[in-house]
């Protein structure tokens, strides 16, 4: 068969994507762009936002692909899955199983039906999914985690991705071996909240013990940590980090706001002053490292005043990136129960709010004019290579020579809008 995967939603739903791809492969099958057999849809729900656009994309997949095999999985799937039957959908998994969904699919085609989208329930264990690549065999991902404990009040995640679950950590520490020794450069761990790494595994590994063993494995390779709960930063997590090297000191700090009231509504596990704290420790560990994070904008019940609070937090963390989104009811979550501001209201917060970052932004960019970084070249662009710093810097160079997939130092010279510019020190 001929298959074909579109992905809406974060690194995981990618993650659990190219592993599909992967073991469709495996099995004999092949990839294409146009013209599959099977369509796969891997679906988001983290808002109502999300959602809108996955029913669109499933929509749409079904409107221009009639004879195709439609098969819909993920997050929306998971929760909704009459939603995805309605739109057209011929087989439909969740947010686990994927051997049994590319199972199911397989049957489908032949003629055979039956297959029913698991539940999340406790004590599932963890799904194993080969990690592999993101893009041109430079960067990898692995997903090392699942599900999430948490209950945000506007977050429907928990149910849709289940109770927390965590790959062992010899067999993470494998993924990475053999990764490096496949020839990436980079492996980005991943998961749907990794700083309840090991909480469910005997003894109780946490992601700093695991981050300790995948940087030892990765040798040269670098390590990059996906989204961080504040809550996991401690003097610890740097005292036992700060020593290696392929540790890529760009860490995303999730914030959803920067009012202490704010937080406290959306029942998030830290206040702003724990925050500023985390962020100062690595700062201190890390010298030049990047922080950045995610912020809600317009959630329920928040004052002209308490968002002129997180305005005021954003300047003083000074953050080198930001996601920032105006905040979208998610049907199902005590959020969405709350009174709501008006969605011009959140909007214009987005705004003043990406205003607010794109100036934090700026400053840090300006300060790695005169250093030296060491650069990852991914791809090129007429004679203009692109590449990240291992603080996730975008740096960019004129160079006639091959800097695909090569690491090498750079000296910045100009700070530009969104990246740097340099030489390279060949």
């Amino acid at each position: 068969m001929k298959f074909s995967f579109l992905t809406l939603g974060c690194k995981a739903n990618q993650f659990d994507t190219q592993a599909m791809e992967a073991i469709v492969q495996k099995r004999g099958h092949t990839l294409c762009a146009s013209a599959p057999d099977v369509l796969v849809v891997n679906t988001c729900t983290v808002t109502g936002e999300a959602d809108r656009k996955c029913r669109q994309a499933i929509r749409r997949a079904r409107r221009e692909n009639p004879g195709v095999l439609l098969a819909v999985c993920g997050c929306m799937a998971q929760t909704d899955p009459d939603a995805a039957r309605a739109l057209g959908a011929d087989v439909i998994g969740g947010s686990g199983d994927r051997q049994g969904f590319l199972d199911a699919i397989e049957k489908k085609f032949a003629g055979q039906d039956g297959y029913e989208t698991p539940r999340h329930l406790y004590g599932e264990t963890f799904e194993f999914l080969p990690g592999g690549e993101l893009d041109g065999r430079t960067r990898a991902l692995l997903k090392v985690q699942d599900g999430c404990d948490n209950y945000c009040t506007y977050c429907i995640i928990p149910y849709a991705r289940g109770h927390v679950r965590s790959m062992p950590l010899e067999a993470a520490a494998a993924e990475v071996r053999r990764l490096r020794d496949e020839g990436f450069r980079e492996c980005v761990i991943t998961g749907i909240e990794i700083s309840s790494y090991g909480r469910d595994l005997p003894g109780s590994p946490d992601l700093v013990t695991l981050t300790d063993a995948l940087c030892r494995a990765a040798g040269s390779m670098r390590i990059h940590l996906g989204s961080l709960e504040p809550r996991t930063v401690d003097e610890r997590f740097c005292e036992t980090l700060r020593g290696h090297e392929n540790l890529c000191p760009h860490f995303h700090l999730s914030l959803q706001s920067g009012c202490d009231a704010t937080l406290a509504r959306m029942k998030r596990r830290y206040t702003t002053a724990e925050f500023l704290h985390s962020a100062a420790l690595l700062r201190e560990a890390f010298p030049n490292c990047l922080l950045s994070t995610d912020l809600i904008t317009g959630f329920p019940g928040e004052t002209e005043e308490e968002f002129a609070e997180t305005l005021a937090f954003l300047e003083r963390v000074s953050f080198g990136a930001a996601h920032i989104f105006p905040y979208s009811e998610r049907r199902g979550t005590p959020a969405a129960a709350m009174p709501q501001l008006e969605k011009s209201v959140r909007e214009a917060r987005a705004r003043e709010a990406i205003a607010v970052t794109d100036r934090t932004r700026a400053r840090f960019l300006e300060a790695q004019v005169g250093r030296t970084l060491s650069v990852l070249f991914e791809t090129e662009e007429n004679g203009v290579w692109h590449g990240h710093a291992r603080n996730y810097t975008e740096v960019r160079v004129v160079c006639g020579e091959n800097l695909h997939n090569r690491e090498c130092a750079v000296r910045i010279l100009r700070a530009e809008s969104g990246f740097v510019s340099g030489t390279p020190e060949l």
